[in-house]
């Protein structure tokens, strides 16, 4: 019998918070109830409930980014002091030091990004932020969790047992949440459809 996920203030650790699937949404309202910062990424707002759990208490932050703006881009210059953004002009000096054209920032540098500016991280340069282009730096990766339901979903419809049921997005919603409330793996598998199938029987074809 799979155990549902219990609520949050019933949960007294972080690994047991952890065995569970979280919306963005929902981390985002448990930090704001516990008056936290709860702007941010699933990945940023999970840090911020696994630092709660530890005694630090990640407020919201009251620091206001002043940009600045220079005429010359060196690899040296911290992010916080050039003016960093992803817009044209770095995407255009990215491309000349890299040598690709067009030039694409990658999901990690996102969150590298976002991680400099929560952490007020003036040590972090250009340099750093080519590291992580190229995966030679550890910095920040994406949660790549976050694309959890729609690999579920994905996997359900390539199973041609999907064929059987009228609608497979419905279906696939069922077996979603009982996975996700549950403390198993976050994948599909046909023998969800065995284990489920009181749930969506109204679905078969």
């Amino acid at each position: 019998m799979i155990e549902s996920r219990p609520k949050f203030d019933k949960i007294t650790s972080f690994d047991e918070f952890n065995k569970y699937y979280w919306y963005r949404e929902e981390l985002s309202q448990i930090c704001k109830l516990l008056g936290l910062e709860y702007r941010g990424t699933k990945q940023e707002l999970t840090y911020i409930i696994e630092q709660y759990f530890k005694g630090d208490m990640i407020k919201k932050s009251s620091i206001k980014n002043i940009k600045k703006q220079v005429d010359y881009i060196t690899l040296d210059m911290p992010l916080l002091e050039c003016g960093f953004s992803f817009n044209s002009k770095f995407r255009e000096y990215f491309s000349v030091v890299t040598g690709v054209l067009p030039f694409k920032f990658t999901a990690d540098m996102a969150t590298a990004w976002r991680k400099v500016k929560r952490q007020n991280d003036l040590s972090f340069t250009i340099q750093d932020m080519l590291k992580v282009y190229y995966g030679k730096s550890d910095y920040a990766k994406y949660d790549n969790s976050v694309c959890q339901w729609n690999q579920f979903l994905k996997d359900f419809c390539a199973d041609e047992n999907s064929c059987n049921y009228s609608n497979k997005i419905q279906v696939a919603a069922i077996l979603w949440k009982e996975v996700r409330d549950s403390k198993n793996k976050k994948v599909y598998s046909r023998e969800l459809i065995k284990k489920y199938e009181d749930k969506i029987e109204d679905y078969h074809k």
